[in-house]
Formats: structure tokens, C-alpha cells, sequence
């Protein structure tokens, strides 16, 4: 069997190419070797190609990609991302997925087993932690990926054999990717052990997860089961404050110990997170109950809620996502999301940070809930499930007026 017919194959037998599927098409080998894959498997397909403007060849990247997708009789979206504003690479990915989140259809990305390794190296570098090595998700809301079991050398091959053109964007040999790639090619099974090993943690994760009761008193505990009760709690902890808290506990009585953004204070063993002394205190904001249509008090501010036709701006959501009546409450420490625009979920602290929201503030922000899911937080981010396309007729309007 050739390399295309086995690639083929594989990604067929995963099931995440079937359908209306909008395809991420960079020009590169993985994006091409995706698009191809997705006319032969998946239907409709359409592609979006987005010129952030920011290499010399951005205009011969999209010029080629205009070409593929004429020859593939694909229809293409452009788009031209503008003046780049605070980090590069994340500014480029709210971008691409905001614009992809404006399509019908799975957003399909060419990330590859090669991606995955790399990804997970550079987790662990950057992060320690059980969660730092599960890696990239096959499907995340919308976001599928199919090529997650296949290397980038097989997308260079499937490439050759079918003739699809692509461009190559060579890395720095000198950058933390390029350091990392020459780690993988230490040994030629690199790629497939990283990924045999994650779907292992993805399926003991989920026993773990099930095991952890935030409100036990971690002297109870196995060690192993304590430092995840605690992460639970209070986020992902970082390493060097872990022993420390676990401390407190066999210690017994009350004490505290004071993380980035939040306060974690033990007593008689059981653990919880507060803001640090000096900021607003959430216990001193009541929650609240928002209906759709409908008005809320809040922090001394108010949050509406309308239906209607409106345009596509910060707080526009799907109404038929939406529970009939809203929580909102305001930021705790821990507090996840699964954003708008961004991979996977990620805490509303690091979103806070990303989006320079000042601390003093963040416990004056409502972060509004459906059903326990958070769904928007002004000014920071919309739930990706919750999100707005063409095809979206009734919608509501979200508005927080801040008290004076």
C-alpha cells in the first residue's frame, strides 16, 4: 500500500472528516496534505487561508493557496489580519479561529503526530505536571484534528505521491521548536511513543478526574491524589507551592499560602482558594440571577441580556445555546474556559493576564454561567460553544455597565 493510501486510511478510520468541514490552509505540507484529504473524504469543504502579513512570502503563501484551492475546486476565504497587537502567536490564533468561527462547519487543522510531540516537550519544559503531557485533543468543540496520527514526514509524501504542491516555511534550527524537533530525531520511534503514551494518560486521566472530591481533607489522601485534589482547587498550582500547601495539611489547624492571583488557605486539612488580601473580595460581590431577556444587578453595575438580530461584537452569543436564565457571579480562583478562538480550555486567570485585565478589577468583572458552563466574561472572552456564525437567527445581546 502506498504512503497516501495508508495516510488515507488512518484518517478515515478516525471518523473527524465527514460532513460540512472548513479546512485551516496555511500552504504548508501538513494544511495541503489535510485539504486534499478533506475533498476526498469529508463534504462540503471550503478553506480559509488568512495573510497575517508578517514574512516576506505571506503574498506568494496566498497566492499558492489561491491556486490549490481553484485546482481542487475549493472554494477559498482570504482574509487579511491587520496590525498585529500584543503576543504574536496569540494574536494570530484569535484571529485564524475567530475567523474560521464565522464558517459553517469543523474547523479542521493539519496538526500532526509531529506537532504532538513537539507540543508535549515544550509542556513539559515550560509547565511540570500531569496536564502538561496529555497533549492536543482529536476534536475540542468545533476543532478537529485529523492528522494527529500522522507524521510530518508522511505529510510530505502524501504530497509527493498525489503532486500537491506546497510551500516550505523553514524553522530557525536555533528556536525552542527547532531544538525540540532535533530531540524527536534522537530516535526514529520518537512520534509514535509520544503518542502511544499520551492516549494511555488521556484514558487514566479521565479515572483520575473521577476520584477527586474538592471538598476532602487531603490528610486522608494518598499523596498522589491530594496534590490533584489541590490542583482542582486552586487551578494548576505550580510545582514549587505544592509541597508547601500539602504541608499545612499534615500540619493541621489553619494556614494559608499565597499563589499568583490567589490566595490557598488549608484548614483541618481541606483546602480552598480566595483572592490575595489587598483585592476585592468575591465574597463580598453576591451572585445573581440573570434571565434571557432580562437585567441583574451586579458589583454596583448592571447586566443585561437581549434577543434579537445583532451583529457579531463582544457579547453576541447563540440565544439557543443559552440556558433561560444566566448565573452570574464573580471570578474564582480556578475558574476555567473553553474560549473563543483558542485551543482546548484555559484558566480566566491566564485570560486576565493575556488581556492585561488589572487585579484590582477582576473581582468586579461578572462572569457569566449556562448551566454551570461559563459562557462570557466582558471584555475577555465568550465560550466557544456559545458562539455566533451565519447561520445563527436568533441571538442575544450581552452588555455589562459598570458602576461608577
Amino acid at each position: 500500500m502506498s504512503v497516501a493510501a495508508d495516510v488515507e486510511a488512518r484518517v478515515a478510520a478516525t471518523g473527524l472528516l465527514a460532513g460540512p468541514t472548513v479546512v485551516l490552509l496555511s500552504g504548508g505540507r501538513d494544511s495541503v496534505c489535510l485539504l486534499d484529504l478533506a475533498v476526498r473524504l469529508a463534504g462540503p469543504v471550503r478553506a480559509l487561508h488568512v495573510n497575517y502579513g508578517l514574512r516576506a512570502e505571506a503574498d506568494a503563501d496566498e497566492a499558492h493557496c489561491v491556486a490549490l484551492c481553484a485546482r481542487l475546486g475549493v472554494p477559498l476565504e482570504v482574509r487579511r489580519a491587520g496590525v498585529p497587537e500584543g503576543n504574536v502567536q496569540a494574536w494570530a490564533r484569535d484571529v485564524r479561529y475567530a475567523a474560521a468561527h464565522a464558517l459553517e462547519g469543523a474547523i479542521a487543522t493539519g496538526h500532526t503526530a509531529t506537532d504532538q510531540a513537539e507540543t508535549v516537550l515544550y509542556r513539559l519544559i515550560a509547565s511540570p505536571g500531569r496536564r502538561a503531557l496529555l497533549g492536543m485533543e482529536a476534536r475540542s468543540g468545533r476543532v478537529v484534528r485529523p492528522l494527529l496520527g500522522v507524521t510530518r514526514a508522511e505529510t510530505a509524501a502524501y504530497c509527493a505521491e498525489r503532486e500537491r504542491p506546497y510551500v516550505d516555511d523553514a524553522s530557525n534550527p536555533t528556536s525552542t521548536r527547532g531544538r525540540i524537533r532535533a530531540i524527536l530525531e534522537l530516535h526514529p520511534a520518537a512520534e509514535a511513543n509520544v503518542a502511544d503514551t499520551l492516549a494511555q494518560l488521556r484514558d487514566e486521566a479521565e479515572v483520575l478526574d473521577a476520584l477527586i472530591d474538592p471538598d476532602a481533607d487531603l490528610t486522608t489522601l494518598s499523596p498522589a491524589l491530594a496534590r490533584l485534589t489541590v490542583q482542582r482547587v486552586a487551578g494548576v498550582a505550580p510545582a514549587r507551592y505544592m509541597e508547601e500547601i500539602l504541608a499545612l495539611a499534615r500540619r493541621g489547624g489553619t494556614g494559608h499560602v499565597d499563589l499568583p492571583g490567589a490566595r490557598v488557605t488549608v484548614e483541618y486539612g481541606r483546602v480552598r482558594a480566595e483572592p490575595l488580601e489587598g483585592e476585592p473580595s468575591r465574597a463580598a460581590v453576591a451572585p445573581a440571577r440573570l434571565p434571557v431577556p432580562g437585567e441583574v444587578a451586579f458589583a454596583g453595575g448592571v447586566v443585561t441580556a437581549e434577543l434579537g438580530a445583532f451583529d457579531v461584537a463582544d457579547g453576541t452569543l447563540a440565544a439557543d445555546a443559552l440556558a433561560a436564565s444566566l448565573d452570574v457571579r464573580p471570578w474564582r480562583a480556578g475558574d476555567r474556559m473553553r474560549p473563543l478562538g483558542l485551543d482546548g480550555t484555559k484558566s480566566l486567570q491566564d485570560l486576565f493576564t493575556d488581556r492585561k485585565v488589572p487585579r484590582a478589577a477582576r473581582h468586579q468583572l461578572p462572569v457569566v454561567l449556562s448551566e454551570g458552563e461559563i459562557a462570557w466574561v466582558p471584555g475577555v472572552a465568550t465560550g466557544a460553544r456559545f458562539r455566533v456564525n451565519a447561520a445563527t437567527k436568533l441571538r442575544a445581546r450581552l452588555h455589562w455597565s459598570p458602576g461608577s
